[in-house]
This record gives structure tokens, C-alpha cells and sequence, in this order.
């Protein structure tokens, strides 16, 4: 079923998680492109402020402190945005947090709270969405997976659990609004490793600083992805050709990809520096040294690509479809012209010939 989505200057845009990262990429993006927009995060400073830089430049946004985890929280996102703007035309569930540490060092408590943000808020932030887009003319519902939907790393187990939970209730979702003819595109975006503030907002459980393996890749390539999809139905993007490449590995060799990570995967994730006892994280309250920040900033050792070649062309793989199917068809009927001439050819010279 094709569903008919606004453009990005016709929407009212849900972003949760707005003051970090992805959000904030999003969000300043998505107002440079005239999106009207409802913002939601932990921080009401970090929202205030944010709002009111994007005010200035002409955005009409509301604001909504709250933690996704809690679903009362999530229900008065909704209310905002129908109260404030009457609708909402894409939802993007964007709030997250990781853990670092081997599974069996970190306390289940932190592991039901992972699950609350990471899980619990993509559960929260769908149906609420689908309750109120459904019977409204439809929308888009974005859902940030990872690279590790499809793959689990050491050190990183429970963070990677969480979005494969993410890829399967994106998927289960979407096939039921399919079967019931709802006018709703559902996107599960799995970015590769992002310049965000990840690595600082995680809980970190190892002797070292946590530490993003390479290749390392710009928000911005995500804020696009998000955006493209918030105007086009796509199933899934990956963004970054390693997070493709983590994918097709992880369905075609999953044991030789244990033994490459067993390799790699333990140093990769550690920095130089050693984690500090007074270490602060942003697992149960938002850190807010580290709000409004878009990026990290990698060292020397760490380049960041600022655009990914295949994410672009998969995105538009749609658009070239049919030039690629009618070349391929020209090509077939050449072929087979080709072959029809030669063997006609052939006839003739052997008639010829007796």
C-alpha cells in the first residue's frame, strides 16, 4: 500500500530525544526546512533553550519535558501536539541510551532502565503516534534502530538487545498496519557508529573510557535519512555502508563475524583514558554539561565521513528502479534480437553451404 506523505515544510514533526545528537541534528534541520515541531527530552533547560534559538528563525515549536520510558509522559507529547497544531504528521522515536560493560558486570536494575528508554519509548512513542495519526489522514512513524538490529557486539550486549527488540515490534507494527489498510509509513532507521554524545551519555562499566569503532560517521547523514523517509515510505535504511555491511556479514558468515569481533571489538570500544570513579552518565538523568551538543568531536585517530555514498543511492533505489528495469529489459530484448539474428545467420550459411 502506498502511502502519501507531506513535505517537510507541510509537517508538524514529534521528535523525542531533541536536545542531543540525532535529535538536535534533526530538529535544526528539520526547521531549517519549515517543519512545525514538538520537541520532547528529559532537560527542560536544554528544551527551553533549544526553542528559543529555533524560534528566532521563524520555527513554530512546542515542548514537552518528558522520559519516554514513562508512558504518561509519552500521552502528554501527543496531547501537545494535537492541542498546538491539530496533528502530527511524522513521530520520530529517536531517545536512547547504551551500557558498556560485559553483561554479566552490570546490575539488572541498569538493565530494565536501558530497556525503559530504548524499548519502552519506541512501544510508548508508536502507539501514541498511531492513535492519533490513524483515524487523521496517516503519517510517518521513524523508529532509530542501529546497526545492532541486526547484530550484537561484546560489551555492548544489552544496548544491542535493546534495538533488536526495536527491529522486531517496528516490523510486527508495520505489518499490522499494512493488513488493515492504515495510510502510515513505519521506518526503521539503523544508523552505523554516530559523532554523537553516545559514548559520554553512556553508563560505562569497563576500565577505560567507552569509545565508538570506526567507521565513524556524521549526524547529519542520519537527520537527512530521517527526513527523506519522513516525506518517502521507506522500510528500512541503513545508514552508513558498514552498517549494510555489519548486516549482510551477520546473515552470511555469523560465526566468522563472533571470531572478528572477539578480535577487534574488546580494544575498539576503549579509549586511552581511563574511566574515572566520579564518572557521569546520562542512563537515569540527563547530564546537562553535555546538552545541546550535536557532536562529540573525534580525535586525530578517528576520521568522520560526513556523507555516505551507498545511504544515498539506497534511499533513492526506489526512483531508479524502473530507469533500471527498463535498461535491463532494452538489454534482454537485444539479447534475445541478438541471438534470433545469429542464429538466422547461421541457417542461411548452412543452407548455403549444401
Amino acid at each position: 500500500m502506498s502511502v502519501q506523505l507531506r513535505k517537510i515544510d507541510e509537517q508538524v514533526m514529534v521528535i523525542t530525544g531533541a536536545t542531543s545528537g540525532i535529535g538536535l541534528t534533526t530538529a535544526r534541520m528539520a526547521a531549517e526546512q519549515g517543519a512545525k515541531l514538538v520537541l520532547a527530552a528529559r532537560n527542560a533547560e536544554a528544551l527551553d533553550q533549544l526553542a528559543s534559538e529555533l524560534r528566532r528563525k521563524g520555527t513554530q515549536v512546542a515542548t514537552v519535558t518528558a522520559d519516554v520510558g514513562k508512558q504518561e509522559d509519552v500521552a502528554r507529547i501527543g496531547s501537545t501536539a494535537m492541542e498546538r497544531f491539530g496533528r502530527i504528521d511524522t513521530w520520530v522515536n529517536n531517545a536512547g541510551i547504551s551500557i558498556f560493560g560485559r553483561n554479566e558486570d552490570v546490575p539488572l536494575e541498569d538493565m530494565q532502565r536501558l530497556f525503559q528508554t530504548n524499548y519502552w519509548g519506541v512501544v510508548h512513542g508508536s502507539l501514541e503516534a498511531v492513535k492519533h495519526m490513524k483515524t487523521r489522514g496517516g503519517g510517518a512513524i521513524i523508529n532509530l534502530g542501529s546497526e545492532l538490529s541486526e547484530r550484537a557486539v561484546p560489551l555492548q550486549g544489552l544496548y544491542s538487545a535493546s534495538k533488536h527488540a526495536v527491529k522486531a515490534f517496528t516490523d510486527a507494527l508495520r505489518m499490522e498496519l499494512e493488513k488493515e489498510g492504515a495510510p502510515m509509513a513505519v521506518t526503521l532507521i539503523k544508523p552505523a557508529a554516530i559523532d554523537t554524545m553516545f559514548a559520554v551519555h553512556a553508563k560505562n562499566y569497563m576500565e577505560k573510557e567507552p569509545a565508538l569503532p570506526p567507521p565513524i560517521y556524521a549526524p547529519e547523514v542520519v537527520a537527512k535519512s530521517i527526513l527523506y523517509a519522513a516525506q518517502n515510505q521507506k522500510r528500512d535504511v541503513f545508514v552508513g555502508g558498514a552498517s549494510k555491511a555489519i548486516s549482510a556479514n551477520a546473515f552470511a558468515m555469523p560465526r566468522v563475524l563472533d571470531k572478528v569481533m572477539n578480535a577487534a571489538m574488546f580494544k575498539q570500544q576503549q579509549s586511552d583514558q581511563p574511566s574515572s570513579p566520579n564518572r557521569r552518565d546520562a542512563l537515569y538523568e540527563p547530564d546537562p554539561r553535555n546538552e545541546l551538543r550535536q557532536r562529540q568531536g573525534m580525535d586525530d585517530k578517528h576520521h568522520v565521513a560526513e556523507s555516505s555514498a551507498y545511504t544515498a543511492v539506497s534511499l533513492r533505489a526506489n526512483k531508479f528502479m524502473p530507469a533500471l528495469i527498463g535498461a535491463g529489459a532494452l538489454f534482454a530484448a537485444w539479447k534475445l534480437t541478438r541471438r534470433s539474428s545469429l542464429r538466422s545467420g547461421l541457417r542461411s550459411g548452412l543452407r548455403s553451404a549444401f
